[in-house]
């Protein structure tokens, strides 16, 4: 295993930093999306990793037929995660019924009666699940050390600050938004996903703001 981490590797562990950066921030809110993008960067790992060719993956070759049953659907990808443990004589890290529960947590905050703050042990659980995911099938040696680096190197590029002026341009604009079956400001939830997206609309809405009124001349 290496530290460096291969094209084909950036879209799943995009989710696992977004994820990560979201429950270091604590709140409501970002535990519900660190429990939904540790979940999906699972998924994403291993759809990625079967659709690779051969040569990206260490020479390792699937019939065509199972990779199709494999894909079928979160329960058969999972399948095909612990039989590659088994066949590469790994240890496992974490139960299949586990994974599964979090997966079932994580659809709680779609379908459930109202969305729930999501308990520390089943985030922690679902992020040693994603990690040691995504460790095994891209070839990384300590990911935990490799998400370190991009958090510090993401939080020097001085992300833009959240204004009371731009939460009221947004929000009065755009009003509230639904995430997960609850409602937010859609200042709270833009920010939290993406600072500059937020900053780049909070912008946009005062340079709008800030222009003269059009002057209806009659004829």
């Amino acid at each position: 295993m290496s530290n460096g981490l291969k094209p084909w590797a950036y879209g799943p562990f995009e989710l696992l930093l977004h994820a990560e950066m979201h429950l270091r921030a604590g709140e409501d809110f970002d535990r519900r999306i660190a429990l939904i993008s540790f979940d999906n960067a699972i998924e994403v790992a291993i759809t990625t990793y079967l659709s690779l060719n051969p040569i990206q993956r260490q020479n390792r070759s699937y019939q065509k037929a199972q990779v199709e049953q494999w894909l079928n659907n979160y329960h058969t990808k999972i399948d095909f995660f612990m039989l590659e443990i088994q066949q590469r004589a790994l240890t496992i890290e974490c139960e299949k019924a586990d994974i599964v529960w979090y997966h079932d947590v994580r659809n709680d905050q779609y379908h459930g009666g109202g969305a729930a703050i999501p308990q520390a042990r089943d985030l922690q659980g679902a992020r040693k699940a994603a990690l040691w995911v995504f460790a095994v099938l891209f070839d990384v040696t300590d990911i935990e050390q490799l998400i370190e680096s991009h958090i510090t190197q993401r939080l020097s590029q001085n992300l833009p600050d959240r204004t009371e002026k731009y939460d009221k341009l947004i929000d009065s604009t755009h009003g509230l938004c639904e995430i997960c079956g609850e409602l937010y400001y859609t200042s709270e939830a833009l920010y939290a996903i993406d600072p500059v997206a937020y900053s780049e609309e909070g912008l946009r809405l005062q340079s709008l703001e800030s222009q003269p009124a059009a002057v209806e001349v009659g004829t």
